[in-house]
């Protein structure tokens, strides 16, 4: 996206680098990183940059807006309604496709966002180790709003943990360990001090919550929520028993899992913005559009992409039992934006917010990226491809 940086960059670039640079990335949790890291950071401009912090503040607009909770009611499923909802979501992430207009220029394109954590600890780790071995400018920097490392690291700790003790603090996951994400878990237990924990392994007593470390029984007073019921769904016939988390018990939760249905797929047919595409409950449309070849359909209720159709017919349409359950969101076009060795790549980028307590609005902290050669973006379609897989954007300082 910045032609020089991009050749200087390739120019330099070989795979005795990229090799070093992932055994040094691995070097600090064996085995912990199962997803494809990229060859390549993304290097964004200004302008490029600004439009998607635009976009964000605008959706952030309306989240903070007094009537955002009564819009949102109907986006909880009532069997996964959490006790407790705090005032707002500690963690916000806006994924952005890099994409091409009509008149062929560049611009963001929202594609999901989410209420939810994603690698706030990985990203700190990943971005430092890769500066290591390839150049990055100086004036360059995957942070946002003015963080560094230390600024940062400093206001996800009072999100995270606040005023408890380390110990008092867990990360809840199904299966922390088994995990493809469970390097960012690591990362998190590196920086932070608070223990990735199994909902398996919660202790209920009443209200309270407790879990095991070194063989203590340490209560709970803050959960870093991480359990995604989606997933909870698929796996509970395997899990066994396990503590009924929807209950009301005396601990805090960041984010509260309500924040994930609020702001997700649901909220994307009230934002009214250029860089945001047109999206529809598919139970509003009175008259489905004549070109529905430029529509996506997606199930309200799902994770990592599943439910999808992207080449729709009207039989799909007919299909859909519960069509207050699903958008229909107009396609965009990917930008074949980053030079390869090969075929360019797809970028898409995430853009991720801070919500301390007392904040009346969040703020941008840093991003991550995915580049790839397939379809969509995610794993499966990028087998066998290089130039593809997890990667971060910088930014110009002044952005």
């Amino acid at each position: 996206m910045i032609p020089a940086l991009r050749k200087a960059f390739n120019d330099h670039f070989t795979k005795e680098r990229y090799e070093a640079f992932l055994k040094d990335l691995h070097s600090k949790h064996p085995g912990a990183i199962e997803f494809r890291i990229a060859e390549t950071p993304v290097f964004v401009s200004r302008e490029f940059a600004k439009k998607m912090l635009d976009a964000c503040e605008s959706i952030v607009d309306f989240i903070t807006a007094s009537n955002f909770k009564l819009l949102t009611q109907r986006s909880i499923p009532p069997h996964e309604k959490m006790a407790n909802e705090n005032d707002h979501s500690h963690m916000i992430a806006f994924d952005f496709g890099i994409c091409i207009n009509e008149e062929g220029e560049l611009e963001p394109q929202l594609i999901e966002m989410q209420g939810f954590p994603t690698l706030y600890g990985f990203q700190v780790y990943y971005p430092e180790v890769l500066s290591k071995h390839f150049e990055i400018p100086s004036n360059f920097s995957h942070y946002a709003s003015g963080y560094n490392k230390e600024s940062y690291l400093h206001d996800l700790k009072e999100v995270i943990v606040g005023n408890e003790a380390a110990e008092n603090v867990i990360l809840l996951e199904i299966k922390p360990h088994e995990q493809k994400t469970r390097i960012d878990f690591y990362c998190t237990r590196d920086y932070l001090g608070i223990q990735p924990v199994c909902i398996t392994e919660l202790i209920q007593e009443g209200r309270e919550l407790f879990y095991m470390i070194n063989g203590k029984k340490t209560r709970i007073k803050r959960i870093y929520n991480r359990v995604i019921f989606d997933d909870l769904n698929a796996q509970k016939e395997k899990l066994g028993n396990y503590v009924d988390i929807t209950q009301d018990f005396d601990v805090e939760w960041i984010p509260h899992s309500n924040w994930f249905y609020r702001i997700s797929k649901f909220t994307l047919p009230f934002i009214n913005h250029p860089y945001v595409p047109q999206t529809f409950f598919l139970n509003e449309i009175k008259q489905l559009p004549g070109d529905l070849e430029n529509y996506v359909l997606k199930p309200l209720f799902s994770f990592a992409g599943q439910g999808v159709v992207i080449d729709i017919t009207q039989h799909d349409i007919d299909s859909v039992k519960d069509p207050e359950n699903w958008i229909l969101q107009r396609k965009v076009k990917y930008a074949d934006t980053i030079a390869t060795p090969d075929s360019p790549a797809k970028v898409e980028i995430r853009m991720m917010y801070l919500w301390k307590d007392g904040w009346k609005r969040p703020k941008a902290a840093t991003n991550l990226a995915r580049l790839s050669k397939g379809k969509m973006i995610g794993v499966r379609y990028n087998m066998d491809k290089e130039w593809v897989g997890g990667s971060v954007a910088y930014f110009d300082r002044d952005t």
